[in-house]
């Protein structure tokens, strides 16, 4: 069969990598040969690959990076709105779902003639619809809030190619998260910048403006192999403590993936591959557990300035089954000194803007971030499209940045703390390796901090920049200019 995995933008090469490790692991050699695409040299949204049907279980619950799988269904040439129907109407969806189940239909399109996608879309659910009535003397009904099924198309100049999402709900609700901070940051989107980084357990990783905690929490569930779909997985039983974001029970086991909702995937020898994915990601977990048997074992910590976000850190960190509660403080990011005294180590942020990183005291007011954007909207608009829409984002964004940097321009207090923390870093934290992901172009300047790399990456609508900073340690006869 083949896959196409859907990702965050820029995140195409750490996808393909971690999709080869995934293919590596001895429960996934045994579901049958994998083969991956070449990595791509430029972005494309996902990577493909070619691998047995059961792979989708493999792959929605392993992936951290991934926003979707989809499983190809059909590929063909077409010119015009009546090609997509005939396609679709020719295709036995009735092995796939019952007319009981209700479904939804959505197509993306790269210099595709047609006039309309939304015509288009209907002309393939009109197909879907149509063929399951001649069938099974029923129809399904459409949801497209929560439905049981979903079908995507994507439409080149002349091809169409149709899959099946294997997921479900997009794959960055890992079912853990109860609320979150300003600067909201997708799980998987955290999961592909830690990738970047090069940080492996035990490594000391710090974050001084955790928020929420999204960097720590994917960065602990890494080092102690709990899969990002094992609350989905229903791997905790009744344990997993409920959340009170509206997606949590769509992303439990009593909802779970989309393949499990695809008759294929409920046949018994389905079903048995299945099991064994999950006991061989336990016995991982269990291994890990007996390593890292409390969080000071971890390495991993940060602070936060605002007392709610502390607060709401610890909650996401229990209902991501993490052991004690997590090494954090409620500090002022000028105050931060480097955990456990390590000479070195990985520092990972994303600063939100504006108040939260200025106000004094631990309380303060939350001000709505320029990166804080609408989760559902961009899921809809950025993964499930596979290639298109790159320029209309890239134009919003530009836009939100300049009026952003032109906010900041008027702040002064917000350009003394970045040239504060800027200094904060370079007297102590030398030796360490600090990350920023920013939508902000000028950081560099703003910090006094030349960079070592920088790397395109989507935040929501936002273009950013993952900028590296390599800290030099401190001579004792002169002072650090870098």
């Amino acid at each position: 069969m083949r896959f196409f995995v859907v990702c965050p933008g820029g995140l195409e090469v750490p996808l393909a990598q971690e999709l080869a490790d995934i293919a590596q692991r001895p429960d996934s050699k045994a579901l049958g040969a994998w083969v991956i695409d070449p990595t791509p040299t430029s972005p494309t949204g996902g990577v493909g690959l070619a691998a047995p049907i059961s792979a989708a279980m493999a792959l929605n619950l392993h992936s951290r990076i991934a926003s979707r799988v989809l499983l190809q269904i059909a590929q063909a040439q077409y010119r015009q709105e009546e090609d997509l129907y005939k396609l679709a109407s020719g295709l036995a969806w009735e092995d796939w779902f019952s007319s009981k189940q209700t479904l939804r239909v959505d197509v993306t399109a790269h210099r595709s003639p047609l006039k309309s996608l939304n015509f288009a879309t209907l002309k393939i659910k009109d197909a879907i619809v149509d063929r399951l009535r001649d069938v099974t003397g029923d129809r399904p009904s459409i949801d497209t809030a929560f439905p049981d099924v979903r079908v995507q198309a994507h439409l080149t100049a002349t091809q169409i190619t149709i899959y099946l999402d294997t997921s479900g709900e997009a794959l960055f609700k890992r079912g853990w998260r109860d609320e979150k901070g300003d600067a909201p940051l997708k799980e998987n989107l955290a999961a592909g910048i830690l990738s970047l980084t090069s940080w492996q357990p035990p490594q000391v990783l710090f974050d001084p403006m955790c928020g929420s905690g999204t960097f720590l929490i994917e960065a602990a569930q890494i080092a102690l192999a709990i899969p990002p779909g094992a609350i989905r997985a229903g791997m905790y039983g009744d344990g997993a403590k409920p959340s009170r974001l509206a997606y949590r029970p769509l992303v439990t086991s009593a909802h779970g993936f989309g393949f499990q909702r695809l008759k294929p995937f409920n046949e018994p020898g389905e079903q048995k591959r299945w099991l064994a994915l999950k006991e061989a990601a336990l016995a991982q977990m269990l291994e890990k557990r007996a390593q890292y048997p409390d969080a000071q074992s971890l390495g991993i910590s940060g602070g936060d300035i605002n007392e709610r976000l502390v607060a709401m850190f610890k909650g996401n960190w229990q209902r991501a089954q993490l052991p004690d509660t997590p090494i954090i403080r409620q500090i002022d990011a000028l105050a931060s000194k480097p955990p456990q005294n390590a000479k070195d180590g990985v520092m990972l942020l994303n600063p939100p803007y504006g108040e939260r990183l200025v106000m004094k005291g631990g309380r303060g007011r939350d001000k709505q971030s320029a990166q804080a954007v609408d989760d559902e909207e961009f899921d809809n608009r950025f993964e499930q499209n596979l290639e298109t829409g790159r320029q209309s984002l890239k134009r919003s964004s530009r836009e939100s940045l300049k009026r952003l940097q032109a906010q900041e321009e008027q702040d002064p207090q917000f350009l003394e703390f970045l040239r504060q923390f800027g200094q904060h870093l370079k007297d102590d934290f030398g030796g360490w390796s600090i990350f920023v992901l920013t939508a902000d172009m000028a950081l560099p300047g703003q910090l006094r901090i030349k960079e070592s790399k920088r790397t395109p990456l989507f935040n929501g609508p936002l273009e950013c920049r993952l900028f590296k900073f390599e800290m030099h340690q401190k001579r004792d006869s002169q002072p650090d200019l870098k």
